[in-house]
């Protein structure tokens, strides 16, 4: 149950009550029932077994949820927070999937990422409209992205590259469905871009292709899923 970290901590990112920067891990203070972790641009965050969520290191935009917008070189408890099954640190934003599939999120907010239909940033973890029947969630750099017990996938945020898979590049302020997409046992957000695996082993992804991270043989923008060559399992 405990955390250990290493790599840039300029923001205290590391948990160690630092900004030393560390080539080989080191404990993160004050965790020691931890069943996941994420890291996200300069923070990071832990899920405890109690359904806790605990965030340190970069918070100017309020992506570690305390109800500050101060550094925290430990962990601080995300306000509010008390039955989650998953987190996910974005860019400068963070969400997690309640134990009831809703979904919460908080920190940054320019692009909507946050999928409450407002702009504003958030201290404190607010819900992702029209996502009751979550199984899992992914914070991309500047977009969003939940897997929901159909199997179906959802997306909201910054869309210039098709990376919310809807067919279009408008920027969305709450959730919209990814097309064609039935069958998802999971979803990853990334910079520009989405991928997601199906119950049948394949890969589908879209939005920014400008070095092939769709791997569909192109470097062409997707704005709905296509799918990854040569994986079928």
């Amino acid at each position: 149950g405990n955390v250990k970290c290493w790599g840039a901590n300029g923001s205290g990112q590391l948990g160690d009550g630092t900004t030393t920067n560390r080539k080989t891990p080191v404990d993160v203070n004050g965790i020691t029932n931890a069943v996941s972790v994420s890291a996200g641009g300069e923070h990071t965050c832990a899920l405890l077994n109690d359904g806790n969520v605990k965030c340190w290191g970069a918070n100017g935009s309020g992506q570690l949820g305390d109800g500050t917008d101060n550094d925290a070189y430990t962990p601080v408890d995300v306000n509010n927070i008390t039955n989650a099954v998953s987190v996910s640190a974005g860019g400068s934003h963070t969400c997690a999937v309640l134990n009831d599939g809703d979904v919460k999120c908080w920190g940054l907010n320019t692009y909507g990422q946050l999928g409450n239909g407002t702009k504003t940033d958030r201290n404190t973890p607010v819900d992702v409209n029209n996502i009751t029947n979550a199984v899992s969630v992914s914070a991309g750099n500047y977009h969003t992205c939940a897997v929901l017990n159909d199997g179906k996938v959802r997306c909201w945020g910054d869309n210039w590259y098709g990376q919310l898979g809807d067919g279009t590049t408008a920027g969305k302020l709450t959730p919209v469905d990814v097309i064609g997409i039935t069958n998802a046992v999971s979803v990853s957000a990334g910079g520009d871009h989405t991928c997601a695996v199906l119950n049948d082993g394949k890969v589908r992804c879209w939005g920014d292709n400008r070095y092939g991270q769709l791997g569909d043989g192109t470097d062409n923008h997707a704005y709905t899923p296509v799918d990854v060559n040569n994986i079928t399992n």
